[in-house]
């Protein structure tokens, strides 16, 4: 992210019927994952693959594989066979291999899941290599949001045991102008990543709303994600759960980088990282928690991240705020609760910390209201 660039930035069985899809594509059973725990439940999510087929089962599956084992071949393929409208799960089973290609569900196709059928999450990669400042087949460039691997528009959405990515090369294309490469672009509600490895290096994980008025919850949970700067962006309300954020070296092999880039509308809840690991090889000292995305400039908006009950290494720096684009950080919402390892520090006028009545209300219901994401 550059300070003056624009960013369009269950239990027991479920039974799901999708009308239009033909029976041929109906498949007993889907796959999902859990885990629980930070680093070491994100881990153990690998060695319980297939704990979630007694919760969750769905009456469509749409097989993708590589070598024409499936229905489709590719991932998009499958999801442009889900009908308009959409009113039941469908499941999206992807068998091992990578993937290299652009994926988009649109807005009309909510409560589709895609998930990785292997034995980690490591196995099945959705990946491509645009960047904000590559050039359109069309005339024109990305932007930010617009260079995102996969793309999700559509509420209800699932994405597990899977890893999504941008490996758009910096290091090669330095007369580029506009880094930024986005891996997941979510601008929906009720979005649940669970299981997975987000990795990029500038803006890996875009967690937008569908409209400046709209709701966008998003919940992330025994993950990783993987990036340098300001890679946990953007105005939805998300919360980042039991799951570890790795910080990467730059291009160059330098180490410095921000976490979080939030958006948040005043009225809203920004950015939650919630039991979670900061960690990376980089040096100590480097990394910021966040700084205060002002989208457009615009000084209506009131940037929240809580970083709270988690460890952070010694990569994170002793004053983790910092402004941007002339806006000062202490006027928005940045605070701290009860983290731990070497990277965390006692509070001060830079580094606040929430009162136990505050943290109270700071969290994780308090991000998903009415919402509870279960596996489907």
């Amino acid at each position: 992210m550059t300070v003056n660039r624009s960013k369009a930035r269950p239990r027991g069985h479920r039974t799901a019927v999708v009308v239009g899809v033909p029976l041929a594509l109906v498949a007993a059973t889907a796959t999902a994952n859990t885990a629980s725990g930070a680093e070491a439940g994100a881990d153990a999510h690998d060695r319980v693959h297939g704990r979630a087929h007694a919760r969750a089962a769905a009456a469509v599956t749409l097989t993708v594989a590589k070598d024409g084992s499936g229905m489709y071949t590719t991932v998009q393929a499958a999801v442009d066979a889900v009908p308009a409208g959409n009113a039941s799960r469908v499941v999206i089973s992807v068998k091992p291999g990578t993937y290299r290609e652009l994926v988009k569900v649109p807005s009309n196709k909510p409560h589709v899941t895609i998930q990785g059928t292997g034995g980690s999450r490591k196995d099945t990669v959705i990946v491509y290599n645009n960047a904000a400042g590559t050039a359109k087949p069309g005339g024109g460039t990305y932007g930010t949001s617009g260079s995102a691997t996969v793309a999700v528009e559509a509420d209800d959405f699932q994405a597990r045991n899977l890893t999504l990515s941008n490996d758009f090369d910096e290091r090669a294309n330095q007369s580029l102008s506009g880094h930024q490469a986005v891996a997941l672009r979510t601008a929906a509600d009720q979005v649940f990543l669970d299981g997975v490895i987000v990795e990029g290096d500038q803006d890996t994980l875009l967690l937008d709303t569908a409209a400046k008025e709209k709701l966008g919850r998003v919940y992330v949970r025994n993950s990783y994600v993987v990036g340098n700067v300001d890679f946990i962006f953007g105005r939805a309300s998300a919360v980042i759960d039991q799951s570890v954020i790795t910080l990467k070296k730059r291009w160059d092999g330098s180490s410095a980088g921000y976490i979080t880039a939030p958006s948040t509308a005043a009225d809203r809840k920004g950015i939650l990282i919630n039991r979670s690991v900061v960690n990376g090889d980089v040096s100590a000292g480097t990394f910021y928690l966040g700084r205060n995305w002002h989208a457009g400039g615009d000084a209506a908006l009131d940037p929240q991240t809580t970083v709270r009950d988690s460890t952070l290494s010694a990569a994170v720096k002793a004053t983790p705020w910092v402004d941007m684009g002339g806006f000062s950080w202490k006027d928005d919402r940045f605070a701290e609760y009860r983290n731990t390892g070497p990277g965390s520090g006692a509070a001060s006028t830079d580094r606040p910390q929430l009162t136990d009545a505050q943290a109270g209300g700071q969290e994780v219901a308090d991000w998903l209201g009415t919402w509870t994401p279960t596996a489907s």
